[in-house]
């Protein structure tokens, strides 16, 4: 657990934690000046039940992240989420090696698919209700030689990315356009969750 601060638009007005060990939420989030303390949840994320919906199951997996953390940190906000890539309605996950990222990479190529990211803020008691919001982005990954995703997986970016690809990283060559939040498939829809923090009072904005 550490913690970071950065300037920005925004300010906390309350402790706030992330319950997320990406290094692309925290940026997201330090950019905009939010201080946060960093504790990811080190409970194994469960696997999807037999025909549940990936919104069902990105939601039970981000409250289960914020639940593990909070009980550590009770006098806090904790923020959660869980990001999935759909590909007719089928979860796409990290890939286990480097042959399934290949293959996930032919998959995608020259399709849509949608990248969905549940958020799940508890609150401390007094500041308001738990809530989570859904965001769905649609992604357009262009058709791409066999030897083209072949040379990207030999870099190594895709082993940790859900889908395979990074649309902040060099696997943003691969997406041709996108319909909705960017900062959604990077894993942390700030529109959404910006409005929602001010709304029940955890931000405001910088004083000068």
């Amino acid at each position: 657990m550490h913690e970071c601060k950065r300037t920005g638009p925004f300010q906390a007005a309350v402790p706030i934690v992330l319950a997320s060990a990406s290094p692309r939420r925290r940026s997201l989030l330090f950019g905009l000046g939010i201080d946060v303390v960093v504790a990811p949840s080190h409970g194994r994320e469960p696997e999807p039940r037999l025909g549940e919906r990936p919104e069902t199951y990105a939601r039970r997996t981000a409250w289960q992240k914020v639940h593990n953390v909070s009980r550590m940190h009770p006098d806090c906000l904790v923020i959660g989420a869980d990001t999935v890539v759909v590909l007719d309605e089928r979860i796409i996950g990290k890939p286990r090696d480097a042959s399934d990222a290949r293959e996930t990479l032919r998959c995608l190529a020259g399709r849509r698919h949608e990248v969905l990211t549940v958020c799940c803020i508890l609150p401390p008691t007094g500041l308001g209700p738990a809530e989570d919001f859904s965001v769905t982005t649609g992604v357009w990954i262009a058709p791409v030689d066999e030897c083209v995703i072949g040379a990207y997986v030999d870099g190594g970016e895709p082993m940790d990315k859900a889908g395979g690809y990074a649309i902040q990283g060099s696997g943003a060559f691969l997406v041709e356009r996108i319909e909705g939040s960017y900062t959604n498939v990077v894993g942390l829809p700030l529109c959404e969750l910006v409005s929602v923090l001010e709304k029940i009072g955890a931000i405001a904005i910088r004083s000068v």
